[in-house]
């Protein structure tokens, strides 16, 4: 079942129209569909080769990765001519690939090019000198470490000119969520889709594990406090693999950012540290790979950020669900095999849904009447108290072209909002 995703599926096969080959760079958060959006492209070509690398586990080599790209090739039929260096392996895929549509998908590139400085270089000349030279091919880089990409890829100025399309995939907006529910989806209220959302957000492979005929805290109570459930161990298997040096470190920048967002300062006092060490590294790190957002506040006259005020927002549901509530029963879980869900979940309520408008603000602006191209720019807001000014926060300001300021109070009620919060805000 492939949902959503039309306008990035649009965006690939558009490539197909060129009359040259294409490189093209696809990032974003583990599980958000990177693959199987590759996947749902190579149905349009009568000749499509996947490889992927093997998860940077302690004891993992460059040989493993070369070895198993081999395995792979000989899975897909490829013929190896000779050797076993990287120029030969792409040598040989490339001499398979010579005529024709063909879609060859580099999937988890970082790990292939883990403890191998050579191996993006050796793919770089490769591309020019042997995979471009088919005016009808199409190569795919993909992965879920978006620094890694953005420093050796994107940055690098041996792909300098060569990237034909850069996507970064982000979570699902909502209409595209509400599909999960297939043809209950008009029967289920908002309010129980809501409460999954608030724990999965719109993360394709968390969504395709709903089902529809249970309630929202049976759902949830089968992905999370079961000891075989998909998000029981999702957050370790995603940060050992993805943040493989300083685990903990990210770890704990996560969890200083469960209350809410903060700034560096805050986080660090946070986490009763003296200084911030590498820290804004891991938090950039952590935006990169999206489940970390900064939020700059902004000059109004010219719509620039002030860069020297900001705020790291856990944006990612799943993540500060999972810190709040299933670490904390893990060991109660691992031994009863199973667990109840904490009454006290709801009290996250309005910071996850505070996560999804934010996260879906095309949809919010389109109920506004504001076009995207109208926006000078927009996100939460803070104002830091000086001599001359109060404290000010605001969950949402959208600020036009045309001088006009919106201002949003996200506000999470099982009933109606009443008139007293325009008082408040």
């Amino acid at each position: 079942m492939f949902i959503g995703r039309k306008k990035e599926l649009e965006t690939l096969k558009n490539l197909m129209n060129k009359k040259t080959s294409s490189l093209v760079v696809i990032r974003g958060r583990r599980r958000i569909g990177k693959s199987r959006l590759a996947q749902e492209f190579a149905k349009t070509f009568p000749k499509a080769y996947f490889f992927e690398g093997l998860a940077p586990v302690k004891g993992i080599t460059s040989k493993n990765q070369k070895e198993e790209f081999i395995n792979q090739m000989k899975q897909q039929k490829i013929p190896r001519v000779d050797g076993q260096d990287w120029t030969d392996l792409f040598w040989d895929l490339a001499k398979h690939c010579e005529i024709g549509r063909t879609l060859i998908v580099f999937d988890e590139i970082s790990w292939m090019g883990f403890k191998d400085t050579l191996f993006l270089g050796k793919l770089k000349i490769a591309w020019d000198r042997h995979f471009k030279q088919n005016n009808q091919l199409i190569m795919i880089l993909s992965g879920s470490n978006s620094t890694w990409i953005q420093e050796n890829i994107l940055s690098s100025t041996g792909f300098f000119g060569r990237i034909s399309k850069k996507l970064k995939l982000k979570e699902l907006p909502l209409p595209d969520c509400n599909e999960f529910w297939g043809n209950k989806k008009n029967n289920i209220s908002a309010y129980e889709k809501f409460k999954v959302l608030s724990v999965i957000g719109g993360v394709p492979l968390y969504l395709e594990e709903i089902q529809p005929k249970l309630t929202a805290e049976e759902n949830i109570r089968n992905l999370c406090f079961e000891n075989h459930g998909l998000l029981f161990n999702d957050f370790e298997e995603i940060f050992s693999t993805l943040f493989y040096h300083h685990t903990k470190d990210y770890h704990d920048l996560a969890k200083a950012l469960v209350k809410g967002p903060a700034t560096l300062i805050q986080i660090i006092k946070r986490l009763k540290r003296s200084k911030s060490g590498d820290f804004g590294k891991y938090l950039k790190d952590m935006s990169n790979s999206g489940f970390v957002t900064r939020d700059y506040t902004w000059n109004f006259k010219d719509g620039k950020p002030t860069k020297k005020i900001s705020v790291y927002r856990l944006s990612d549901n799943y993540l500060r669900f999972y810190l709040k509530y299933i670490e904390p029963n893990k060991n109660k879980i691992e031994q009863d095999q199973t667990a109840k869900l904490p009454l006290s979940w709801l009290s996250i309520l309005g910071l996850q849904f505070e996560n999804l408008v934010l996260n879906n603000r095309l949809q919010l602006y389109e109920l506004l009447g504001i076009l995207p191209e109208e926006i000078v720019v927009s996100g939460p807001f803070l104002q830091p108290q000086t001599k001359k000014q109060k404290k000010c926060q605001v969950d949402l300001i959208i600020q036009t072209k045309f001088n006009n300021l919106f201002i949003c109070e996200i506000k999470f009620e099982r009933g109606p909002i009443k008139k007293t919060v325009i008082k408040e805000v």
